[in-house]
């Protein structure tokens, strides 16, 4: 396949890598937007409705960047994205110099600094880290927050199609700058997670009924965007689909902690919402939804 190469005004030709809970529905956006998108995932079913819905579909992470000028993915873990880009089909393969890739997955910021200077040495191919908050609701509902880090002409470039699949996007810093604002992000939720746990369970203990306490706060210093949405999930049991995996929120908060270890920040919440998860990815499973941490503090008959 012949390499693309991005003209400036011109419309990009989009790839997308990872169609999981977070990709499909962004990826989805970019069709309906327009666009032309080729896609790719490691299990090809899963791409089948967007192929349906006008996308391309391509064998291997190569021939995604062979056919397009940015390249977004959203993946697992570090793990993951190590082995689309330098595998044996990944993006490292192919000439790299002027395209971008925007990585949506949530990663620690070292692995993001060390995989976008790793490729720029082999390929000469840009990156941003773009993690992204809002979960798979805000996927569907075009609504997400975008945390970048990188060239800031690089995320003016990816800024028109970011924001055909998000709210906001927003410019943090250098590489690994989009992945530290996300850290801080999931401190915030992985914390008001255990927190609304810990009001819900104390509600129905005390013999009132908790699905309530989203209206009877609303409004009140306590509102806020997860006490109206985990709440309710959580005491209603509503769990598929999940908002989030435990072992992706465990994953984010034990990067907290390794980075306040290498800043001399104290973030002792946190640590605490990190040993919860852990409880709950042994009680519960690696890939139980992540308000299933409200179970664990319930009554054995």
């Amino acid at each position: 396949m012949s390499e693309v190469r991005p003209m400036q005004g011109s419309v990009e030709s989009l790839g997308y890598l990872g169609l999981g809970m977070m990709g499909t529905p962004m990826a989805r956006r970019l069709l309906n937007a327009g666009y032309m998108v080729t896609v790719w995932n490691r299990s090809q079913a899963k791409a089948a409705p967007l192929v349906k819905a006008g996308a391309k579909l391509a064998d291997d992470p190569s021939s995604v960047a062979n056919t397009s000028g940015i390249i977004f993915m959203c993946l697992t873990d570090a793990n993951a994205v190590e082995d689309v880009v330098f595998g044996a089909e990944g993006l490292a393969t192919v000439p790299g110099a002027g395209k971008l890739v925007v990585d949506f997955s949530s990663i620690h910021p070292d692995a993001a600094r060390a995989i976008a200077t790793r490729l720029r040495a082999v390929n000469g191919m840009d990156w941003i880290d773009a993690p992204v908050s809002g979960g798979s609701k805000g996927a569907e509902e075009g609504t997400l927050a975008v945390m970048a880090g990188g060239d800031a002409a690089a995320v003016e470039r990816a800024r028109p199609y970011v924001l055909a699949m998000a709210r906001r996007l927003t410019h943090m810093g250098p590489t690994g700058a989009g992945q530290t604002a996300k850290l801080c992000n999931q401190i915030i939720v992985g914390c008001a997670m255990a927190v609304l746990a810990e009001a819900a369970r104390l509600a129905t203990n005390a013999g009132i009924d908790a699905a309530r306490l989203p209206e009877a706060l609303a409004g009140g210093f306590a509102d806020s965007i997860p006490l109206q949405l985990f709440v309710p999930r959580m005491v209603q049991g509503i769990h598929s689909p999940p908002l989030g995996h435990v072992a992706t929120m465990l994953k984010d908060l034990d990067a907290v902690v390794d980075v306040a270890q290498q800043t001399s920040t104290p973030v002792p919440m946190a640590a605490l919402a990190s040993q919860l998860f852990r409880m709950a990815k042994a009680s519960r499973g690696a890939d139980a939804d992540a308000l299933e941490i409200y179970k664990l503090s319930e009554r054995r008959a």
